[in-house]
């Protein structure tokens, strides 16, 4: 059928949200915004990698009051923008019969209403917060298997793709930040910018660049081994 690919592997997507779909980290805005001084630490401690994913996360919304739970929705879906070609990479992964996840670090109170429209995503995993207690509590339904090194992920991305794959199946991991590093070390294709990509670049792992998600579609286009009927 026209626009059906016919290769031997059936491609499947795993993108990432704040910085990637986002045109900025959304966790890094809220901080910015409201938390107190002590947060910028803590941020840099991610970064060089002296702190997990999860301790780091989890401490900086430690310091917001879940009072505050309505105003952080509420600037999120004010001042976070969607990349551009976003929308018609969705329609294109939908149209290819290319089933299309989002894993992220961000969380769920600000990550699920931003893709409320997006109904062909196959699914999203993303942490969750708890804002019953006098300060934001993160939680973490996707914890690491036996085999991710870190043990401390928060949303392990390379578990989820190792619940969702199989022999048959071409992986394909989109990214930006230290979050998907992991995950795209065993990635078959990595779409790459900022963070991710000099990573990748300093520890040899192929990956293609992008900007827009119109450059992700001429990536799964030209991918190996993909042709139309």
């Amino acid at each position: 059928m026209e626009g059906r690919y016919h290769i031997l592997k059936q491609p499947i997507i795993f993108c990432d949200f704040d910085g990637t779909v986002t045109k900025k980290d959304n966790i890094a805005s809220i901080m910015e915004r409201f938390a107190p001084p002590e947060c910028e630490k803590l941020k840099d401690a991610i970064l060089a990698q002296e702190l997990s994913i999860q301790e780091g996360v989890g401490q900086m919304f430690a310091l917001l009051p879940s009072s505050l739970q309505q105003d952080i929705v509420d600037f999120v879906l004010e001042t976070a923008e969607i990349r551009e070609g976003f929308s018609d990479f969705v329609q294109y992964a939908k149209k290819q019969g290319i089933p299309l996840y989002i894993v992220s670090g961000g969380i769920d109170f600000f990550v699920k209403p931003m893709l409320e429209s997006f109904d062909s995503i196959a699914g999203v995993h993303c942490n969750q917060a708890d804002f019953s207690g006098d300060t934001i509590q993160i939680q973490w339904p996707h914890v690491c298997d036996e085999q991710c090194p870190n043990q401390h992920c928060g949303c392990c991305k390379p578990t989820i793709i190792r619940q969702l794959v199989n022999a048959d199946t071409h992986t394909v991991v989109i990214g930006d930040s230290v979050t998907d590093l992991q995950a795209a070390k065993i990635a078959d294709t990595v779409i790459a910018r900022d963070y991710l990509s000099e990573k990748c670049a300093a520890l040899s792992i192929p990956f293609q660049s992008f900007e827009t998600f119109y450059d992700c579609i001429e990536v799964l286009e030209n991918l190996q081994g993909v042709g139309r009927k």
